[in-house]
This record gives structure tokens, C-alpha cells and sequence, in this order.
């Protein structure tokens, strides 16, 4: 599973699931901290769709930690502050640069996951094209 749709999959998803991945790599490996979860400033880029230019809509606050597990490095940003959460997801990501053995469990959970989301936003939306106003059917 490729790197954004993993991270998509936990930030969008129960902040349960990469708990429990991150205390089953923190059971088994040594973990060194190369950068304590600290805030920053994102520019958010947007596209204008008249003329099909981009422009800086502004800045998001974001909190981003590093590791390292055996010589390689995971890294987790998060939108808002949340530093617990941007410390898992970079341990999740050094245990899969690594390839390690328990990654191979996940891709199940990982699946079910955004299954769930799917669903979720498919109900969202269904509730919101309720209310959507179709103007063919009205009289002018």
C-alpha cells in the first residue's frame, strides 16, 4: 500500500487503529526520536478555476514528528495540534520504509478501515443530496 493512501486511511479513519500499530512497534523495536512532535505553518495551495492559475489560499497549522528505527527514518504530519497522533503515524511510517514483518498484518485492518470511511462519506452525502435543488423542475 503506497504512503498517501496509508496516511490518508489513519488520519481520516479511528485514531484507535494506529494507536494499536504503533504500541506493536513500540513492543518490539527501539525507537529514537530524531525530531519531537513540534507545530508549523503549511501554505495551502488552490487552483482558480476561471483562469486555471494557482494561488496561496493561506496557512494551515500542522504538528510533524521524525524517527528512526534501525537506520531508517519514518516522518508524520498531522493537520492541527496533535502531537501524539504525528509521533505514531511517524513510527508507522519508519516500520513500513523498513518492511518490517508486522506491516504485513495491517494491510487487512488498514482495508477494513477505509471501507468504513467510504461508507461514512457515502451517508454524508446522501443526506446532503437531499436537500439539493433540482431548478429543471422549477417554474419560472
Amino acid at each position: 500500500m503506497r504512503r498517501r493512501r496509508r496516511t490518508e486511511i489513519l488520519i481520516k479513519g479511528s485514531s484507535e487503529l494506529a494507536k494499536n500499530m504503533f504500541k506493536e512497534i513500540e513492543r518490539n523495536y527501539e525507537i529514537k526520536t530524531v525530531e519531537e512532535a513540534d507545530n508549523g505553518l503549511v501554505m495551502v495551495k488552490m487552483r482558480e478555476s476561471a483562469k486555471n492559475s494557482l494561488f496561496y489560499l493561506g496557512e494551515v497549522l500542522i504538528t510533524e514528528a521524525k524517527v528512526q528505527i534501525n537506520q531508517k527514518f519514518g516522518i508524520g504530519i498531522v493537520r492541527g495540534y496533535k502531537p501524539k497522533f504525528a509521533y505514531w503515524l511517524a513510527v508507522i511510517d519508519a516500520a513500513y520504509n523498513l518492511n518490517l514483518e508486522e506491516i504485513k498484518n495491517w494491510e487487512k485492518a488498514l482495508i477494513k478501515e477505509e471501507n468504513e470511511i467510504k461508507s461514512l462519506v457515502a451517508i454524508s452525502q446522501a443526506k446532503i443530496l437531499k436537500t439539493k435543488v433540482n431548478f429543471e423542475n422549477m417554474k419560472v
